[in-house]
């Protein structure tokens, strides 16, 4: 036997071989390259004629930027040190535009003494966005984010500062009122009285209160009309405040829709589609022509309020159906699973329906509030100084007339940077919620 298995088995390894590197071309760099362009002749192809247009505007862009001009006075002087330095043949940017009207870029004719107020809200409204955003944030900070609008509020306008606690006010009266119109007459009636009882207040008795208050104690800062915003403040103050109040007013709606009370749905159903079906810039004109004439006589209504307000509506019909689309999409099971619980209504939606659905509608949601921000630049249709309005305001004095594209690209790349920002929050929270990862 043993001479059998002699002659069958020649050969039996009893070490390991070692470890040997894999091939160059399946590893690092090299390998990335193989898959992505050159994995194919098509792709090839394609490579090399994306490397060459490439190539072909970064060697007629760049020097044409890197070589720019930043100081000088006027577009004028800018083309005399060009002749000077490389000749005028040449073409080179006048950035020295940005650096002579940065501040009305991005502050409009806001007084420059006061430039710190604008910033100093900016950064309390980030840092009350923070616990909404990022749940590593202290949850106490939801303090700031409750106090956060009506201090920016203050501090952009100014004035005493009894009309942003007057204001709030309302939303005190209204939280008050929901516990016991619920206990008493149920949720619907809790929420019904919730936002009928502070629009009451704020119509009849939160004049009074504040002029009371303000000439007992008079406390404020000094005033800064609305027609002294522009630039990117103007478009920050309309779309991120559109944004923050579409929201929630959007996920009523959406449930509005769906409800089984005729007079909400159908209230929510010609809401929403009177106003999808009517372009913003109307809407806008509406909120600067007609707007005054429903309110009490005698009322001054800020016009950049109105816009606002105005904008904030729009939104928040698109924003309905995208997270209709989220309940849509959820199955009839998570209903059926909330209901064999026992919970009510609102408490089926707060912990099991819209935390699903409003997860499902996060691409849609980020998407309208990125278009919601570019579409601030229609306000200068109706005499708001814009980003682009301020630029058409710049080109028109005779120090910079003539002036183009650094005017444009500085705005286009101001707006890609916010809205940039909103699409990356959008994948950092869609990865964060995937329960497949976790």
């Amino acid at each position: 036997m043993s001479d059998t298995h002699a002659q069958t088995v020649s050969y039996v390894r009893d070490t390991m071989l070692p470890e040997t590197s894999p091939p160059t071309t399946e590893v690092g760099a090299v390998k990335w390259l193989r898959e992505n362009l050159f994995s194919s002749v098509t792709n090839t192809f394609l490579t090399l004629l994306s490397i060459f247009v490439i190539y072909w505007i970064l060697s007629h862009v760049g020097p044409w930027m890197l070589g720019g001009i930043w100081n000088a006075g006027s577009l004028s002087e800018c083309r005399e040190i060009r002749d000077a330095t490389v000749g005028s043949d040449h073409g080179v940017a006048c950035w020295a535009v940005l650096s002579d009207r940065w501040h009305q870029l991005l502050f409009g004719y806001y007084p420059s003494e006061l430039y710190w107020r604008p910033i100093l809200a900016l950064i309390l409204f980030l840092g009350g966005l923070a616990p909404v955003l990022f749940d590593k944030v202290p949850r106490k900070m939801f303090i700031l984010s409750a106090v956060a609008p009506f201090l920016c509020f203050w501090l952009l306008w100014g004035g005493s500062i009894w009309l942003p606690i007057s204001i709030a006010l309302g939303f005190v009266v209204g939280y008050v009122a929901y516990g016991p119109l619920t206990k008493a007459l149920g949720s619907l009636a809790g929420i019904i009285g919730a936002i009928v009882l502070p629009l009451l207040y704020w119509l009849f008795l939160s004049g009074p209160i504040y002029a009371g208050l303000d000439s007992i104690a008079p406390i404020g800062i000094e005033f800064v009309e609305s027609r002294a915003f522009g630039g990117f403040m103007l478009s920050v103050v309309i779309g991120l405040s559109a944004i923050v109040l579409s929201l929630p007013l959007g996920i009523l709606l959406a449930l509005g829709r769906q409800s089984d009370l005729f007079i909400i749905k159908t209230s929510a159903v010609v809401f929403i589609e009177v106003i999808r079906g009517v372009p913003l810039i109307v809407w806008l004109f509406t909120a600067q022509l007609l707007l005054n004439y429903f309110l009490p006589p005698g009322t001054n209504f800020d016009l950049t309020l109105r816009v606002i307000i105005m904008v904030t509506l729009f939104s928040a019909a698109y924003i309905a159906e995208v997270i209709r689309g989220g309940l849509a999409a959820l199955p009839k099971g998570q209903y059926e699973g909330a209901d064999s619980l026992g919970l009510s209504y609102w408490q089926s939606m707060q912990l099991i329906v819209l935390p699903q659905a409003l997860k499902i509608s996060i691409p849609g949601i980020v998407n309208t509030f990125i278009g919601l921000f570019k579409d601030t630049t229609l306000v200068v249709f109706i005499g708001l100084f814009d980003p682009l309005g301020i630029a058409s305001a710049i080109r028109a004095s005779t120090d910079w007339n003539g002036i183009y594209w650094e005017l444009f690209i500085f705005i286009g790349a101001m707006f890609f940077i916010f809205c940039f920002s909103m699409g990356r929050y959008s994948l950092y929270l869609e990865k964060k919620l995937q329960r497949e990862n976790r």
